[in-house]
């Protein structure tokens, strides 16, 4: 399964893509982090992460989507800007037919580093160890994003091939389906 884990934000919106393999294997595919000017209209800023996000989803053809859920924050003006990014992936996935799944940081952090109260040096340190890379992915938007993806591949991995979730017939379909978006 390949999933794309958004870290929405309108300055800085991580883009990480991870693909599972067997066992519970995870492999890095991309990671980017979309960027707009705090001094760009806000409608204009919206279109810049939009097109980014897009072409994510059109290069790399993830079977889902996992976006950050947006928690309560002191600064309302970045939560309103994540809310909104968090909006424009939710649309884009969905146009595309893609299953789209929200965590909260707590949950990603629970799921990366076994503690939902890992600092975010602990999350990055654990999102290298899992894909096996020499650092941290940077800046911290582009980790974060791996962490998100690795949370929903970690869980759904857990029952992929087990018949617990699917029947042989449904699993030999969503396999015929990933790659035939990955053809197209």
């Amino acid at each position: 399964m390949r999933v794309l884990g958004v870290d929405p934000g309108l300055t800085r919106c991580g883009l990480g893509v991870v693909e599972t393999g067997t066992g519970r294997t995870v492999s890095l595919i991309s990671v980017s982090v979309a960027t707009s000017s705090p001094d760009t209209e806000p409608a204009d800023r919206l279109v810049l992460i939009a097109d980014a996000i897009e072409a994510a989803m059109d290069l790399h053809r993830p079977d889902a989507v996992a976006v950050e859920r947006v928690f309560a924050q002191h600064n309302v003006r970045t939560m309103m800007g994540t809310a909104q990014v968090s909006g424009l992936v939710m649309v884009a996935a969905r146009r595309r037919g893609l299953p789209v799944a929200l965590y909260t940081p707590s949950e990603v952090k629970a799921a990366v580093s076994g503690s939902g109260r890992a600092d975010k040096a602990q999350v990055g340190f654990m999102v290298a160890k899992l894909l096996g890379l020499d650092a941290v992915p940077t800046p911290a938007d582009a980790a974060d994003s791996l962490a998100i993806a690795l949370t929903h591949a970690l869980r759904n991995s857990a029952t992929a091939g087990t018949g617990a979730a699917t029947t042989t017939a449904q699993r030999a379909w969503a396999e015929a389906e990933r790659a035939a978006r990955r053809r197209g």
